[in-house]
């Protein structure tokens, strides 16, 4: 993947590695880290270690030997994925900010379609990759969002009861001893609290119905002192409130409150062009206080704002969303921060197509973190390219001298 950046870019890059370099301390880790990262930067239709040391190997005798390497680096090296990590986010983070301010933290997951049983963590499951229920593995990811960049900086890979409860499945795929059933919400905080813990730029929490139907992820979120705009259920149970926020009637759906606003209740907000015309839907926003059978007194309970979206050519309103975003924020500037998250969709799928996240080949749980790591690595470099106006394009190839000095 030729960076096209020039000397000085060049220059850059071999600063990076030696930055990361620094917290993977071996020698010989940091030559294998480097070669891993310059294959997932480079180019070639398969980004798993087999191919990419092919393409590193001058003398073809020399593969399988280099191919070993990596895959000791991958799955038996004993390096820890958050310092790494965290060195490629702050990395990213200092050059997209140049350009404008982290304005939101991004949950999402993301599928990874696998072929077999053995994988670590895959099984039937539904994914929004392909929206449907697949054989897959699914990770879940926090990125930190400006106007101009999405930098996923966090992944953690989703592991079914099936896996968690198997003690030979454990074995084999090394999931080690403190690794327990977590629910997509639980790894979802538990990445959260690791960015905060960091310093990295705080920034209200997007994220779509399957953590927003969390009560405890949105309360855990306030806790931290996090705004979100969540996804939720058309089931959601809520009391309407008045001007002066005080309740009134029984509580009901967000999908019947909907439906007593009428149409008239709506009116159409347009977010961002399109490619092809202007997007736009009707929108409903409502003060409520959600309504949870959990013992808690409904006084409390924090008001929130439910906001309604009514798709064109849709019978009824179809979606819905709670936010804690502040009261004086216009409608328009509410639905186009909620409507960021379709960028994140984006993001991945460049990410699998150049950068290879989901070509892991491997089946073991340290190896896929392990690769993650390095994608998220390669990622950070190219968003602060971009962010120093050196946009990367879709085929590029390394310098000939670019693997030896980051080596």
């Amino acid at each position: 993947m030729d960076l096209l950046i020039g000397v000085e870019g060049q220059q850059r890059l071999v600063d990076y590695f030696a930055e990361i370099g620094t917290v993977l301390r071996n020698a010989k880790r940091r030559a294998s880290f480097a070669m891993y990262a310059l294959g997932l930067l480079g180019d070639g239709e398969r980004k798993s270690a087999e191919p990419i040391a092919a393409r590193a190997c001058a003398d073809p005798d020399e593969t399988d030997k280099v191919h070993q390497r990596l895959l000791h680096m991958l799955v038996d090296s004993k390096w820890d994925d958050q310092p790494v990590r965290l060195t490629a986010a702050r990395y990213g983070v200092d050059a997209i900010t140049t350009r404008a301010p982290v304005d939101a933290w991004v949950i999402d997951d993301t599928g990874f379609i696998k072929q077999g049983q053995h994988s670590v963590g895959v099984q039937r499951q539904y994914t929004g990759s392909v929206g449907k229920v697949t054989n897959c593995q699914i990770g879940v990811s926090l990125c930190l969002a400006t106007r101009h960049d999405h930098l996923p900086v966090d992944f953690e890979l989703y592991l079914p009861r099936s896996w968690c409860d198997s003690a030979a499945r454990r074995r084999e795929a090394r999931i080690p001893r403190s690794v327990r059933f977590r629910t997509k919400h639980t790894l979802a905080l538990q990445q959260i609290r690791r960015a905060l813990a960091a310093g990295l730029p705080r920034a209200p929490v997007l994220a779509d119905s399957g953590y927003g139907n969390s009560t405890a992820f949105r309360e855990e979120l306030r806790y931290l002192d996090l705004d979100y705009a969540v996804g939720i259920d058309a089931t959601t149970s809520v009391w309407r409130l008045d001007r002066c926020e005080r309740r009134h009637g029984e509580p009901l759906t967000v999908r019947k409150l909907a439906e007593r606003l009428g149409r008239r209740g709506f009116r159409r907000v347009t977010w961002r062009d399109g490619t092809k015309r202007k997007l736009s839907a009707r929108f409903a926003v409502v003060r409520v206080l959600p309504a949870h059978r959990d013992g808690w007194h409904p006084t409390e309970r924090e008001p929130v704002t439910l906001i309604i979206e009514w798709p064109d050519g849709e019978p009824a309103p179809k979606k819905f969303y709670l936010t804690t975003l502040p009261r004086t924020w216009s409608k328009k500037r509410l639905i186009r921060f909620l409507k960021e998250r379709w960028r994140t969709e984006r993001v991945y799928e460049d990410f699998k197509g150049e950068l290879g996240l989901d070509h892991y080949e491997g089946r073991r749980y340290p190896g896929w973190h392990h690769h993650i790591s390095v994608a998220l690595c390669c990622f950070a470099f190219l968003a602060a390219e971009r962010a120093r106006g050196f946009p990367p394009s879709a085929r590029r190839q390394a310098r000939a001298d670019a693997q030896p000095r980051a080596t």
